[in-house]
């Protein structure tokens, strides 16, 4: 990455300057939420107050639920937060090469273009590896693992593991303890409006959660991300999204049929949004149909040009993008 270079476009699905759109595919937020028991606690979450700046009792709660230490748990303002601050921290310690997937979160290159790595050929060869399983936009396995997990700071980022609807993780068991562990589950709760993440440091990593701590400024989480992280932890917001995974695994099968029906080509996936290409031109089309209210999101930022990532939806929404595709003529 050369410091030199403009910085990169940050493109988003969700709310633009048009606003929020009526019918939004272009995220990958769960579609069944809010999730209610996250939102009452976000809602009722005390903002005259400071948090305990130590997290003390969150940090214990997510420790519990993971079933690790309580020192594993490294809190971040967000999933963004956290990518920039390990970055940082790479840097600091001499590092010069990161490595990124094919298809990524833009954060990932941003970062390293802000603090000066250069991109490595392989994984094998990098100083930070980046991964994300299942994998956005393509809801897919991650590929371009390194040969051996610990030598040097991996992260996977998990953001999109609790939407899994199929397949399995890569890594198991003591092959997670290796690596880190990236949580933002806003995305799952459907409250992508609250920023707050924590990464599960690898076993053996004490002495990097706290030059990575020292690098976070103090009350790096507010009222409402700490309870929202705090509600994440509660067997009943963990009922509620295995109710909402059965939900949203009828209505991507649906989706897809609709889609596939009227000539898109639609990648395989095991999340609730996937990569699809429609039969006219895609920059067209997400164009004209924001203009209707309705966004999809243009993967081109991704690298797959000609491609739309759709998040899924209920079938009241699903029928309104074909509704519009049959009505319209798209160059």
């Amino acid at each position: 990455m050369d410091m030199t270079l403009p910085p990169l476009p940050r493109v988003h699905g969700g709310p633009d300057a048009l606003g929020a759109p009526q019918v939004d595919f272009s995220t990958n937020s769960n579609a069944c939420g809010p999730c209610p028991h996250a939102l009452a606690a976000v809602q009722a979450a005390d903002a005259t107050r400071y948090p305990d700046p130590t997290y003390t009792l969150l940090r214990a709660a997510l420790a519990h639920r993971h079933g690790v230490a309580d020192w594993r748990v490294v809190l971040a303002g967000s999933a963004s937060e956290f990518i920039f601050r390990m970055t940082a921290w790479v840097r600091r310690e001499g590092g010069a090469k990161v490595h990124l997937p094919p298809h990524a979160y833009g954060d990932y290159a941003a970062a390293a273009q802000a603090w000066g790595l250069h991109k490595a050929d392989t994984a094998n060869h990098a100083d930070l590896v980046w991964a994300c399983e299942p994998a956005s936009p393509t809801g897919q396995a991650h590929v371009g693992w390194p040969q051996a997990l610990a030598r040097c700071p991996l992260v996977l980022d998990c953001a999109y593991e609790p939407l899994r609807l199929s397949g399995q993780p890569t890594l198991q068991g003591s092959q997670r303890d290796a690596v880190w562990q990236l949580f933002s589950p806003n995305k799952a709760l459907g409250l992508t409006g609250v920023r707050a993440a924590y990464a599960i440091a690898p076993l053996g990593a004490e002495a990097a959660v706290q030059q990575l701590e020292t690098l976070a400024p103090s009350w790096v989480l507010g009222a409402h991300g700490v309870a929202l992280l705090m509600a994440w932890t509660q067997a009943d917001t963990q009922a509620w999204l295995q109710t909402s995974l059965q939900t949203l695994a009828g209505w991507k099968q649906r989706q897809i049929g609709l889609l596939q029906a009227a000539g898109w080509s639609v990648q395989p996936s095991d999340t609730p949004f996937f990569c699809a290409r429609p039969p006219v031109d895609a920059v067209a089309l997400c164009a004209a149909l924001r203009t209707q209210g309705i966004k999809l999101r243009d993967v081109t930022s991704f690298g797959l040009l000609g491609w739309v990532r759709l998040g899924v939806l209920p079938p009241a929404a699903q029928d309104a993008l074909m509704l519009v595709m049959a009505e319209k003529t798209f160059a």
